[in-house]
């Protein structure tokens, strides 16, 4: 049976962080990195990679779009049809507005747009990308030389994603993968049915967030429990105790993992923090919980020791800032001291905030 310990080692393992490896195999393995915030995303990247990234091509080959939980995540290019999947809410390279959808329901119920209104706009849209006009704030100022009223502005750039995120959803559109919110045409693909989609995802997480709970899972992907445990039955799936829950995996266990590193700075809205059940979570100690997770839906960057949060990190331009939840020795303020010099060499100031 194994330890808390070592289920640490082994997800952590799993994830990259003490088997780095290239880009595009993390991105691969980790269903994407979420990137609302690309600089977290790219630091999520440079704590997993082997070799440095170069922030000025890295993102050439990857795609930014909306994918698992519904947020925006960066991920490899062969996997659009993985994640961007058959979907009777938003089928693929349609026009046709007339069904029920969070933001269709706000154009056509609080903008009064008409279906024929939101395929006109939506058509418009892709047509001024199409033509090189790709700055989120540069569309919108097309839409109103093209007649676009207020009210109507407010649901198709609403700020929680509008006709825009609409229109990435239905293989239109990409991000570029950059902190501007700027558009690309979205190459041709044949998306996956739906169920094999998410199964194919589901076995990423099985086999590179593992072992992990139901729910864990659940959280992960935002399912129900019972919607988890049908697509969990169509993986060969492995099962294991530990402290009487029951975790489940795909791959063999092995021996002799790497220890857990002294210290990591963990991203904001890591894939460690973001893998299982935040109130459950064997990393972040429960008293913790809204240091990192915020009540506005923001998962702050995380310092790590020994396997355990402790604090949490903010660098603005050459200064680090180090806030503490629990009093720690200075022979542990030397490690997180080095690990950042590890990472950064540009780090001026270093504070400490308890």
């Amino acid at each position: 049976m194994l330890t808390v310990n070592e289920l640490k080692q082994i997800q952590i393992h799993r994830q990259h962080l003490t088997d780095k490896t290239d880009i595009h195999t993390i991105c691969h393995d980790l269903n994407g990195i979420q990137a609302q915030f690309l600089s977290n995303a790219e630091h999520s990247l440079r704590i997993r990679c082997k070799d440095k990234i170069d922030k000025t091509t890295y993102g050439n080959s990857l795609v930014k779009n909306w994918t698992v939980r519904s947020t925006v995540h960066i991920f490899n290019n062969d996997d659009l049809q993985l994640y961007r999947y058959e979907d009777e809410e938003n089928p693929y390279l349609s026009h046709v507005w007339d069904n029920e959808n969070y933001f269709i329901n706000v154009m056509r119920n609080e903008c009064k747009m008409s279906p024929e209104r939101i395929e006109y706009f939506s058509k418009f849209i892709v047509k001024r990308v199409t033509e090189g006009i790709t700055s989120r704030d540069d569309l919108k100022n097309e839409c109103i030389k093209a007649g676009m009223t207020d009210n109507e502005r407010y649901g198709v750039f609403h700020s929680w994603g509008g006709l825009l995120m609409l229109l990435c959803q239905r293989g239109f559109l990409n991000y570029k993968v950059q902190e501007k919110k700027e558009f690309i045409l979205c190459p041709s693909y044949i998306p996956m049915h739906k169920e094999a989609a998410q199964i194919e995802q589901a076995r990423r997480y099985f086999t590179n967030f593992a072992p992990a709970t139901i729910k864990d899972a659940s959280y992960y992907f935002k399912w129900t429990q019972a919607y988890t445990k049908k697509v969990m039955k169509n993986l060969p799936l492995l099962n294991l105790q530990i402290n009487g829950k029951d975790y489940f995996h795909l791959f063999k266990i092995g021996s002799n993992y790497p220890d857990i590193p002294h210290c990591i700075f963990l991203a904001g809205f890591d894939q460690l923090m973001l893998g299982y059940l935040k109130t459950e979570s064997i990393y972040l100690p429960k008293e913790y919980l809204r240091g990192i997770y915020t009540l506005t839906g923001i998962i702050l960057p995380a310092i790590m020791l020994d396997g355990k949060v402790i604090g949490r990190w903010k660098k603005d331009k050459t200064r680090l800032v180090i806030i503490l939840f629990q009093p720690i020795s200075s022979q542990e303020k030397m490690r997180i001291a080095n690990e950042s010099e590890l990472l950064w060499d540009d780090i001026k100031k270093m504070e400490w905030v308890r």
